[in-house]
């Protein structure tokens, strides 16, 4: 019962979320709130952490004892996972605006485009050059860096599937907004795993 719960929690809070992002939803907002449309960022963030905490809490008290841990000869590959999911996280940093990510700019300067840079154009320099979504890529190794229990293995199972379809809700998104080149953009670099990236370089090599 209590793993079924865990589930139906996880599943409700990533189909809420992915949701609330849709083209379909966001369209129904937008003719809905007219000039209030600028707070939905803002809301849109809040209401998704009011609605992990408690998630997160019963979470907490259904952890068990891990059958999987990383030590020993592992170790090196735990820190590898950790250490490249905290750069990821701070090169994307880098490339986004956070008071976009945040939903401020969006209140105090109108801007609602479908990146959270401040130039709102694709840019391909630093780590968008590697992964689309480096901001979704760090979250896939960093949840898979941990201990694994029953709870932890169920929770990583339904938030690595949240990723790849809000990353594919995200991708509907900018091919609505910028067309042709986003879909150019798409040739040329992986979504969330650096595959053509690494490609690129091995050519690079041979050659």
């Amino acid at each position: 019962m209590k793993y079924l719960l865990l589930i139906a929690l996880w599943t409700a809070f990533c189909f809420l979320h992915s949701f609330m992002i849709t083209p379909v939803f966001i369209d129904f907002v937008k003719k809905n709130t007219g000039t209030s449309y600028r707070y939905y960022r803002l809301f849109y963030n809040i209401f998704s952490i009011l609605f992990l905490v408690p998630v997160v809490i019963y979470s907490s008290s259904v952890v068990e004892k891990p059958f999987f841990t990383w030590h020993g000869y592992l170790l090196p590959v735990r820190y590898l996972l950790l250490l490249s999911s905290l750069w990821i996280f701070y090169a994307g940093s880098r490339h986004y605006n956070m008071k976009t990510f945040l939903g401020i700019n969006q209140i105090f300067e109108g801007i609602n485009h479908g990146f959270i840079n401040s130039s709102g154009r694709i840019e391909k320099g630093g780590i968008m050059g590697i992964v689309r979504h480096p901001f979704y890529s760090g979250s896939f190794l960093l949840i898979w860096a941990g201990n694994l229990d029953t709870t932890r293995l169920i929770i990583n199972s339904i938030l690595s599937l949240y990723l790849v379809v809000g990353t594919l809700l995200e991708e509907q998104k900018l091919i609505a907004e910028f067309g042709e080149t986003y879909r150019n953009y798409q040739k040329e670099v992986s979504m969330l795993f650096p595959w053509k990236y690494i490609k690129r370089m091995r050519f690079r090599d041979y050659s």
